[in-house]
């Protein structure tokens, strides 16, 4: 990606590559993190240990895999942990719903909770200051009535399709395509995939509501759900090998993010700028320091135990969604994007920070989902310098126009 941005615009001092490997180091420490929290949770969960120290023991475990295999490892485990996965996914998923009384069972449950199945409504599970489910006077989860859905929430929700664009581990697969024509069937494959992960989702958070009614009543502890359900469903042999799912869906993420935010510093950062004549072997020994650093900010990320992914997640999809995102799309479809547009955006997008921090907090309108309003400022960045500063060089006009030709 770095690549990629500074040599669209020709740069002879690697101003754009050096501030968007800044940012990959940051959003993929925060990505580690997430993936830390996840050790920390099945260890715990599994072992009945502290969850930092059970945190720290699954981070290292990672990391230990990371450094040794480096990008072989990464690349040639990713299909494996991918079936693992899948298997552990069937798994419970058939298990819980005949546990559960049958799929009609499971969505008869589903309908005695207010919105849950409402188009235009959402369920109001209601909480106490400590963000814990309360319960009815018969013991059961407390509901409130049926809330239309925010014009607020909507946008958030939409607004997550733009994080697509400026994801690196994502543009990665799409440089992979030989061919356009190819798009056709990677954007089929994609969408089904997409529907499939997200409907087991979905069909695991309903089950556990009619296995554990009462169980894992705050946004973290929910989080177990799959893995208490493993637990419960199935035989320990079999258990082991959901757990193996777990852990190698955990591995094929966080060893991705690290590696790509080692490479960021040591081939982007230090022999990019810093070193230019620096030699493969240093430019290792650098990678494996910038690797150890990236992990240990990801473990201090991870030390709460009440952390919930999805959170850690959601900003980090924030942050490379508006510092790429408005960039790679102007970068492809508009000539006259500039380099002194494109920092500013890039610059802009990190406007993620402050809305996060600062202004979501405060509620109300403040409360959109961060990549949004972000998004948009670093869009209106790169116009509106573009704009201002001369146009880009014929010879990358000459470039930009060519590339459109290319099949």
């Amino acid at each position: 990606m770095p690549d990629f941005l500074s040599n669209r615009f020709h740069e002879k001092k690697k101003v754009i590559m050096a501030i968007a490997s800044v940012f990959i180091l940051v959003f993929f420490a925060v990505y580690a993190g997430s993936c830390f929290v996840t050790c920390g949770k099945l260890f715990s969960k599994l072992f009945g240990q502290n969850y930092q120290l059970m945190m720290v023991v699954g981070a290292l475990f990672v990391l230990l895999y990371t450094f040794l295999g480096g990008f072989l490892a990464e690349s040639a485990s990713d299909f494996i942990q991918a079936i693992v996965m899948i298997i552990a996914l069937v798994l419970v998923l058939t298990l819980g719903v005949s546990a559960a009384g049958g799929f009609h069972a499971v969505l008869e449950n589903a309908r005695q909770i207010p919105g849950f199945f409402d188009f235009f409504f959402t369920a109001t599970p209601q909480v106490d200051a400590n963000c814990v489910q309360q319960l009815t006077a018969a013991g059961q989860p407390f509901f409130g009535d049926a809330q239309p859905y925010p014009l607020l929430t909507i946008l958030s929700e939409l607004a997550w399709g733009l994080g697509y664009f400026g994801m690196p581990q994502v543009l990665l697969r799409f440089i992979a395509i030989r061919r356009t024509r190819e798009l056709t069937q990677s954007r089929r494959i994609a969408t089904v995939w997409v529907v499939i992960s997200l409907t087991a989702a979905v069909l695991i958070g309903t089950m556990g509501r009619v296995l554990l009614p009462t169980a894992l009543n705050t946004a973290s502890q929910a989080e177990n759900m799959f893995v208490v359900l493993s637990q419960l469903l199935l035989h320990p042999l079999f258990a082991c090998l959901v757990m193996a799912g777990i852990l190698a869906a955990t591995i094929s993420s966080s060893d991705s993010y690290l590696l790509i935010a080692a490479s960021a510093f040591s081939k982007n950062l230090y022999q990019g700028i810093f070193k230019k004549d620096a030699s493969d072997k240093k430019v290792m020994t650098v990678s494996r320091i910038a690797l150890l650093a990236v992990a240990a900010i990801g473990m201090v990320i991870a030390l709460d135990e009440n952390s919930i992914i999805f959170t850690l997640v959601s900003f980090a999809w924030a942050g490379f969604g508006a510092t790429f995102g408005p960039l790679v799309l102007f970068s492809l479809f508009w000539k006259r994007t500039t380099r002194a547009g494109a920092i500013a955006g890039m610059i802009g997008g990190g406007m993620v920070f402050f809305w996060k921090l600062v202004l979501k907090p405060l509620g109300g309108l403040w409360g959109i989902y961060e990549l949004l309003p972000a998004f948009l400022f670093s869009c209106l960045l790169i116009v509106v310098v573009s704009l201002l500063t001369p146009a880009p060089s014929q010879e990358i006009q000459d470039e930009f126009e060519k590339a459109k030709t290319i099949d």
